[in-house]
Formats: structure tokens, C-alpha cells, sequence
């Protein structure tokens, strides 16, 4: 049976309010940690980490950092409205944007749309004693409830980056039921979070402290790095009955060149945080692919049901290879790239061997790679597990590390 038929009813779970943990644990290593191997379930606690990983595995995190990416503006009429801003569009490139001063484009949602039928929003603001006016453009209508909005500012030493740090509000995940607070900029960031762009986190890795990772160290565990910024659409809902109907959203990856080549040298040792982490690298053997059917001009763009129509015939190492040699001739230190990939349940996991994760909604996609992993059978008792023995589940929840039986 394709893919595409899944039923999202048959990935269902109990999850009630009281489950969701609306604010992280004082010391974040000390969240619960579920344990999956050899099909058996047992658990430990956070910090415990260094002991079931094993010297020589290769531990790679999303350095993604999350952006303030809400901003509210109160017209005349008392009417507050909010702009999120999603990706940058003009320029396109996340850091040129931050660095933008005077003018910048971004795909952005609307809150309270109806309010604002036509014209400008304006607002004046300060930034170390210097007044200026930020002026909001709706220009189109862009994908789906996308608006592309353009922002203007009248003092050329204030960049972008300057006034979502300024005024922008953290967006923490709806499904907390409450407005961020100071703490959120902090407890919502990875430790190792250093690349601006996400509009949610990387929540796996909210869990890692600088002890955990000094640890992992001193086991033997090297650890290596990607980048993709988390978009609004890791929180989108799946509607249609069968999956096949839902559309992925595309999110960046950059990969560095010394990444590759890490997991070249430890193939079968990639322990992925997170499910970002997991499709960004899974995404990179169909990236070889396109390399090689396209050495000098391909498209970047790994498409949501690719790795269940194309047959590829690259072994892994060839792909991967494919890549490196790709950014030599070009002479660039990363490939930068777009994903729309959907790891569903018949998925051939090419790269990842052992994930560390939260636990997520009932029918979201999230779950559906959880049991592409583990097995569409198997999910279940890992989720029953946790329900049973008092899980925090979500964001600022407690993690599992899932280990496929074929690694030790």
C-alpha cells in the first residue's frame, strides 16, 4: 500500500490539558527520559544520557536559533494587530534580511486580518534613545493564509534584526494556552542554538545543558551540527483523513561539508536530536541523488513524496560522496538547500540510526516519522508507556531516545 493512504485516525492517542507541560522543570537535564531498544521500553533521567550512547557515535543537533518573530501594532480604531513573520522573501536570505536596514520583505501571517482591510501600519519606536517609525506594508496574498508584508523604517543604523529583538515576542506553541513570559527567551532556546531563523524551536534539543554535553564528551560522543529553521508549519494540524492529501511544509537546511564527511567516516553511529535534526539528514541522500542526475545545475529541493516515487539506485556513502564532491568543485563549505520531505511509516531510514525526541501530538506528522522509526506497531507501546508512568508531553516535556535494533 502507497504511502499516501495512511489513515491519520490510526496514529491517534489520548493526550488531555493536564499532559501538556506548560513550563519547563527548573534544571532542564532533569526532565524523564524514555528508553526504546530491542523492542523494550525502560526509562532514566536526562542526564543519564552519556550512558546509553556509545563511544564513536556521531550526535548531531540543529544549531537553529528562534526568532521574536511576533509583532503587534494598535491602529486608531483600538484594533491590535498582529504581523508573525515566517521567512524573509526580499532579500531571501535569513541573515542578509536581519541585516537589512531602511526596508525588508517578509512571508508573514496576520492576525486579526479583518481589522486591517487596506493601508499602512505605523508605529514609532526607540532603540537606544533613537526615535524612528516602522512602517507595515500588506503588498499580496502569498501561499495559502500567507501575506507578504513589507517593513520600512526611517533611520538607516537600525537593522531588522534590531527591532524583532527590540519589540518582537517569542512564538511559543499555541497548544501552551498562554502568552510567552521573560523566561520563554531563554528556557525556549537550545544551549546551542546560535543561528537565527526558526519560528519555533528545536524542542528535543531544550533538554541539553553544557554538563550533559561536556559528558557526551568525555564518553567518546562527537558531536557535529546542521541548520533548519522550524516554520509555523510544525504546528499545523493534519485535517484530511488520509495523508496523502496533506501538503508538507518547506522549510531550509544548510549541511556543512565537515558534517558530510563525519558521517562518511561514521556511518551507522548518526544519533540525530530531534525530528528536524532527522529530516534534514534523511533529506540529504535524495539531495546526492539530484546532485548526480545533475552535477552541474540541480535543484535543491527535496519534494514531500520523493523518497516513495523516485528509485534511486546511489548507495548512501555514494550519494553523500556525490554532495562532497559537488561542494568542491563549487568551493562552498555547506550545502545550503530546501526540504518539503514526509517520513511516514514505510520510510527506508538511510542515515539516522538512533533519535533523541519529545513526545508530540496525536495525529501529526511528527508521530507518523516516530513510527516510521520504530514501527507503525510499536509506536504505541512506547506512547502507552509514557501516559502510564506520568510523561510530560510536548515543548517543554520530557524526551525519549529511540534506538533501532539493528545498532547496540
Amino acid at each position: 500500500m502507497t504511502p499516501k493512504y495512511i489513515q491519520i485516525a490510526d496514529y491517534d492517542y489520548p493526550l488531555t490539558d493536564d499532559r501538556i507541560a506548560k513550563y519547563p522543570l527548573d534544571k532542564r537535564d532533569h526532565s524523564k527520559l524514555l528508553l526504546w531498544k530491542n523492542n523494550t521500553v525502560s526509562e532514566a533521567l536526562f542526564y543519564e544520557l552519556p550512558d546509553y550512547l556509545n563511544a564513536g557515535d556521531l550526535l548531531i543537533y540543529n544549531n537553529t536559533k528562534v526568532i521574536q518573530a511576533r509583532l503587534h501594532f494598535a491602529k486608531e480604531t483600538g484594533a491590535v494587530i498582529e504581523i508573525f513573520c515566517l521567512e524573509p522573501h526580499q532579500p531571501a536570505d535569513y541573515q542578509q534580511s536581519f541585516e537589512t536596514t531602511k526596508s525588508c520583505t517578509w512571508k508573514c501571517l496576520v492576525g486579526n486580518l479583518k481589522k486591517w482591510k487596506d493601508g499602512f501600519l505605523k508605529q514609532t519606536l526607540c532603540i537606544d534613545d533613537c526615535l524612528f517609525e516602522l512602517t507595515v506594508e500588506r503588498l499580496s496574498a502569498d501561499e495559502g493564509m500567507t501575506h507578504l508584508i513589507r517593513f520600512s523604517w526611517d533611520d538607516d543604523t537600525i537593522t531588522f534584526a534590531d527591532i524583532l529583538s527590540h519589540f518582537g515576542e517569542l512564538p511559543i506553541p499555541p497548544y501552551l494556552n498562554r502568552a510567552s513570559e521573560e523566561q520563554d527567551k531563554t528556557t525556549y532556546q537550545t544551549v546551542y542554538s546560535k543561528i537565527d531563523g526558526s519560528v519555533a524551536a528545536p524542542t528535543a534539543g531544550l533538554h541539553f545543558t553544557k554538563e550533559v554535553l561536556r559528558y557526551l564528551a568525555l564518553k567518546g560522543v562527537r558531536e557535529d551540527e546542521v541548520t533548519l529553521h522550524v516554520g509555523a508549519g510544525t504546528f499545523q494540524p493534519v485535517k484530511s483523513d488520509a495523508i496523502g492529501e496533506h501538503t508538507m511544509h518547506k522549510e531550509t537546511i544548510s549541511v556543512g561539508k565537515n558534517t558530510i564527511m563525519d558521517i562518511l567516516k561514521n556511518p551507522n553511529r548518526v544519533v540525530a536530536v530531534g525530528t528536524t535534526s532527522v529530516r534534514t539528514l534523511e533529506s540529504l541522500y535524495y539531495l546526492g541523488c539530484r546532485i548526480a542526475a545533475n552535477p552541474e545545475d540541480p535543484e535543491l529541493m527535496v519534494t514531500q513524496w520523493e523518497p516513495y516515487e523516485n528509485n534511486y539506485t546511489l548507495s548512501t556513502s555514494e550519494a553523500l560522496q556525490t554532495i562532497v564532491d559537488y561542494l568542491n568543485r563549487k568551493h562552498l563549505p555547506a550545502l545550503d538547500a530546501a526540504t518539503q520531505i514526509m517520513i511516514v511509516p514505510g520510510f527506508e531510514f538511510r542515515i539516522v540510526q538512533k533519535i533523541i525526541t519529545n513526545f508530540h501530538q496525536p495525529q501529526s506528522t511528527l508521530l507518523l516519522l516516530i513510527a516510521a522509526f520504530v514501527g507503525s506497531d510499536n509506536w504505541h507501546k512506547i506512547y502507552d508507556y509514557a501516559l502510564n508512568n506520568d510523561f510530560r508531553f510536548l515543548s517543554y516535556g520530557d524526551s525519549s531516545l529511540l534506538i533501532k535494533d539493528s545498532t547496540t
